[in-house]
């Protein structure tokens, strides 16, 4: 039996939604949930204990590309695991470095992210995952893709490396998350129909070789779980046939991928997990807005990651309750220096309990590293207890 399971618990009529329990080899994740992104074994200015006290955390993403430049695979599996190398005691997920090689490749220098924000389809040639080669070695950035893998120099110091899906995988075994991510190709939402086509082609056959290697470990195939990643673009016959391929696969959970315009990101959901297997979980990466994991549930999605909440926290910027739903506060406006009032008036957390909005202004604005400690411990807590309470619907539903 696989040491990742999924139990659902209850399902809305008449949409997608439903609640869920993974189980782990470190402990249950009731679904809906967001995963917070602890990139290098750490939520940035976040204590592993602040996540378990003060946030609600259930479940932690970290970086296998990151990992593995620094400080290293073995390292991790010397100290006994990512759990013990950095005190996360909740269970934990790594990704494949697939979204790496978009970053340092078709997306190096474009500034295209999880959400296409315009057409930049003139700015990148059908086949070629560099944005300039010459610029990119000039900058020791590098990231070329080819049938067996990638190879990509080092953003920290310029060396060179591979990973192919075995690599990826071997990697991934030795960081010693509970959930593992089968090496995959994350492409543009602004590339063509052919390599659309070409990539998730590629991210199939990568699939395969990476439950092959994660079968040939005996003893890890008995700790951790393998998810396979879902492509095609904005390209809703491509990722009918991603989902539709994938799912023949042993694997024990999957992720949505790629790239999306807001526009595409309901209709993308709807045809995959429609195809998906209903008893297996499935994971949106890199997507995590409060309106993004509302859209996600209902169709279908069960747990949601974005490095936003931290990103935001850090810069000055919290989430916050408004009549309307959710929004966003900047706490670097003027206005905030004199506001004596809770950072979010509809929000009963550590952070708000105890510090005020004029508070965290002065923070900012004479530079301590508080302010964005405790930005971005209100901005996790908000996120996760926001999907909690998401799944708090369906159930009582």
């Amino acid at each position: 039996m696989s040491p990742v399971t999924f139990e659902i618990k209850k399902r809305v009529h008449g949409t997608r939604a439903r609640a869920g329990v993974i189980h782990t080899p470190h402990g249950d994740i009731e679904t809906p949930a967001f995963v917070v992104v602890g990139t290098k074994g750490t939520v940035k200015s976040i204590k592993p204990e602040d996540l378990e006290t003060y946030v609600g955390n259930q479940v932690a993403l970290s970086n296998t590309y990151h990992l593995y430049l620094q400080p290293g695979d073995e390292i991790i599996e010397k100290a006994g695991g990512i759990h013990t190398f950095s005190n996360i005691r909740t269970p934990m997920m790594t990704d494949s470095g697939g979204f790496q090689v978009f970053s340092l490749g078709a997306a190096f220098g474009k500034g295209v992210t999880k959400f296409a924000k315009s057409d930049v389809s003139d700015q990148i040639e059908e086949g070629l995952a560099v944005y300039s080669k010459d610029l990119a070695e000039s900058q020791g950035r590098l990231c070329v893709i080819d049938e067996d893998g990638v190879t990509f120099t080092s953003h920290i110091d310029g060396s060179m490396h591979r990973f192919t899906a075995e690599r990826s995988i071997e990697i991934q075994h030795r960081i010693g998350a509970d959930i593992i991510v089968a090496f995959d190709e994350c492409t543009s939402p602004s590339a063509p129909y052919a390599y659309q086509e070409e990539a998730m082609e590629r991210t199939h056959r990568w699939a395969k070789r990476s439950v092959l290697a994660h079968k040939r470990n005996h003893d890890m195939l008995g700790k951790q779980g393998i998810y396979g990643v879902v492509q095609g673009g904005r390209f809703l016959d491509l990722r009918k046939k991603s989902a539709q391929t994938l799912s023949d696969m042993d694997f024990d959970g999957f992720g949505i991928g790629g790239s999306f315009s807001k526009d595409d990101l309901g209709d993308s959901l709807a045809v995959v997990n429609d195809v998906l297997p209903e008893d297996k979980p499935r994971h949106l990466l890199g997507i995590g807005e409060p309106e993004d994991i509302v859209a996600g549930v209902h169709m279908g999605c069960d747990t949601f990651d974005c490095v936003l909440p931290t990103r935001l926290g850090r810069t000055g910027t919290i989430y916050i309750h408004t009549h309307n739903g959710t929004g966003k506060l900047n706490l670097r406006k003027s206005e905030y220096q004199t506001d004596l009032r809770k950072p979010d008036e509809g929000c009963d957390c550590y952070v708000c309990t105890h510090y005020t909005r004029a508070y965290l202004a002065h923070l900012f604005r004479s530079h301590e590293m508080l302010g964005a400690h405790l930005a971005s411990l209100h901005n996790l807590h908000f996120i996760v207890q926001f999907t909690a309470n998401l799944r708090k619907e369906i159930l009582s539903s």
